[in-house]
């Protein structure tokens, strides 16, 4: 897993979002930022390239005969 944003590293990053928060509330956005970042750590683990999604697609209509 990639290691955890900390505090300093939050803090430019909610401003280059445009985001003005209290040290305060960046402090309680840490946990849920570093969560998430675990979260798609997880998923991206079995996303591979040689699955085939399940659906077909096609454009033209069936026949109903």
């Amino acid at each position: 897993m990639a290691t955890e944003i900390t505090l300093d590293e939050l803090r430019p990053m909610a401003a280059r979002a445009g985001l003005k928060l209290s040290e305060e509330e960046l402090q309680k956005l840490l946990s849920g930022v570093n969560r998430s970042r675990k979260q798609v750590t997880d998923l991206r683990e079995f996303m591979t390239d040689t699955l085939e999604p399940a659906g077909i697609f096609s454009a033209s209509p069936r026949n109903k005969s």
